[in-house]
């Protein structure tokens, strides 16, 4: 499956490229305002921070929300207090769009994460381009060299990275590299099999300076308080905020958690 997503997401992006080469992208993206630092939003501060996600499906879900505005979406999860918004723009499999991220960046003022199968760097530039701060860097779908390049392609853009890892071997590949924000998906790409121990296991192997965050099996405040006693700093979640009846406070539950 991560292959299938990597493959479609490199596909789309290279016939965006044909539309608007690579050196003019670049030339482009001197006039956008500089990323906003995205560690900062996220430092500990005694409490759960939120990635709150605009999430319209999933390979492993299904339709999860219409989501006819995302920027409404996303307010509603600033106003709840969340730190970071990340936004799907995978189109085939997560019906996500570069220009769901446009318009949301047009309506928030905390850090964007780019939430994709980054495998070039044309999509960390066009990325920038839309308004991201961050982009999603996933370790099972990059060889070392590869994350490498892909790494500090995205710091010299100004922008952050969050890595994700999927096993003990991967968030070690990710603290050698000096992420700042390391993520822990609960969810195997691969197989789309939830393991909710997964980052209780691994979450010592972060280290200290960087950021744990937990990603998947989310769904109350109850999973929140599990990973937080885990040591998370921080979770990223879509099901359950994109779904709420009432975003906002949903988003206040989760940060609640101390």
């Amino acid at each position: 499956m991560l292959e299938s997503l990597l493959a479609g997401s490199l596909e789309d992006s290279l016939n965006r490229e044909k539309e608007l080469p690579f050196d003019q992208l670049m030339q482009e993206i001197e006039n956008v305002p500089p990323a906003l630092d995205a560690v900062s939003w996220l430092k500990p501060e005694g409490y759960t921070k939120v990635i709150a996600e605009v999430k319209r499906a999933s390979p492993s879900r299904g339709d999860l929300a219409e989501i006819a505005s995302p920027a409404k979406l996303a307010k509603e999860y600033e106003l709840g207090g969340a730190s970071i918004i990340s936004v799907l723009t995978e189109e085939r499999k997560f019906k996500g769009s570069l220009a769901d991220l446009i318009s949301v960046r047009k309506n928030v003022s905390v850090p964007i994460l780019r939430k994709d199968f980054t495998a070039n760097k044309y999509q960390i530039a066009e990325a920038r381009l839309a308004g991201a701060d961050l982009v999603l860097l996933i370790v099972a779908a990059l060889d070392v060299e590869t994350l490498k390049e892909l790494y500090a392609f995205t710091v010299s853009l100004g922008m952050t990275a969050l890595v994700e890892a999927h096993s003990a071997e991967e968030v070690q590949i990710a603290a050698d590299l000096g992420a700042k924000l390391i993520g822990v998906n609960a969810r195997n790409l691969k197989t789309f099999e939830l393991d909710r121990e997964l980052f209780g296991r691994v979450a010592g192997l972060i280290p200290q300076g960087s950021i744990k965050i937990a990603e998947s099996a989310v769904l109350n405040v109850d999973d929140v308080k599990k990973y937080r006693e885990a040591g998370a700093d921080a979770v990223l979640v879509g099901e359950a905020l994109a779904t709420a009846d009432d975003p906002r406070q949903a988003v206040k539950k989760f940060i609640s958690v101390k």
